[in-house]
Formats: C-alpha cells, structure tokens, sequence
C-alpha cells in the first residue's frame, strides 16, 4: 500500500531521466585546442611595447627540441627577424618580445623593462606556412605550448640592446 502512495511519481522521473538523457546526448562540445584557443585570444587582445622596454632588445634565445634524437639546441632570433633552422623545414619569426608581460584585460604590454616574466610571440613556419602564431613563456613553458610532431620550443632567454658607451 505504501507504494501505490508514490506510483504517481514514477512515470514522471522516468519522463524527466529521458529528457536529460536526450539533452546530453546531443551536446557536441568540441574541446579547444592550443592553436585554435590562442588565435581566439589573438583576435581579443593588442599587444602594446611599453616605451620602458621598447627598442632596448636585440634578440631572445629559443631552445628547439628535436623530439626523435631527443637533442635540444639554442637559437639566438633576433627580434623582428624570421630565422630558418638548420638541418629542417621550420623557420621562427620573433613578432613581440615583452621582458616583464603583463595582460590587463585586452591589453598586452611588459611592466617594466626588467625579465622578470619574459614571453615572445612567435610565429613558426614549415615549408614557408605559417603553421603557428602563439605565445612562449620562460618562466611557464607549458602554457599554450605549441604542438609540433617533431619540435618542442621553449623561451630560454633574452639579450639586450647593447648601447654603445658616450663618447668624451
């Protein structure tokens, strides 16, 4: 008898299991991946030298892996400049080197000219595609790490402007 109390609820649960059966079931959430998720922000945001760094770095350091021998080598790319590595079809071009990054909201800038957080935007090129435009961060290398079947790259490091003494 206690169970005839309830019975009306049963048809009613089992409606409402289906629906969020259904509704689950169509979802197609596709995951983000790096490269797509990057070129989203990419759209978002402006990248703005701040004039405490601005023209005082000659060039960043890119460490390139080569994941079938397992050896990692240093380039030194200067900045602004699209550099081919040796021995391969991929070429770097540095677009941005920010020592102190800093994102305030859409805006991209260094806060001050000191490497305390350095990232470089890169562009990397197979065959002379542009395959990947992103963002390397010394001091995180793996956020938005690009994904090369063969390469890693990771920002080691950074050379300034060296600035001739005044004359006397």
């Amino acid at each position: 008898m206690q169970l005839m109390r309830y019975a009306y609820l049963f048809p009613g649960g089992v409606a409402v299991a289906l629906l969020l059966l259904v509704a689950c079931s169509r979802r197609e959430d596709k995951p983000i991946t790096t490269s797509s998720h990057e070129q989203e922000i990419a759209k978002q945001t402006n990248v703005v030298e701040s004039p405490v760094s601005k023209g005082k770095w000659r060039s960043v350091i890119i460490g390139v892996t080569d994941k079938q021998s397992g050896k990692t080598s240093d380039f030194e790319i200067p900045i602004g400049v699209q550099s081919s590595l040796p021995n391969s079809a991929i070429s770097i071009k540095v677009e941005n080197f920010l020592p102190h990054f800093l994102m305030q909201g859409t805006l991209l800038t260094s806060q001050s000219n000191e490497p305390k957080n350095p990232a470089v935007q890169i562009k990397v090129y197979e065959d002379k595609v542009e395959i990947y435009k992103g963002w390397l961060f010394a001091l995180y290398p793996t956020t938005h790490a690009f994904q090369h079947p063969r390469y890693g790259f990771a920002l080691k490091g950074c050379i300034p402007l060296l600035v001739a003494p005044a004359q006397r």
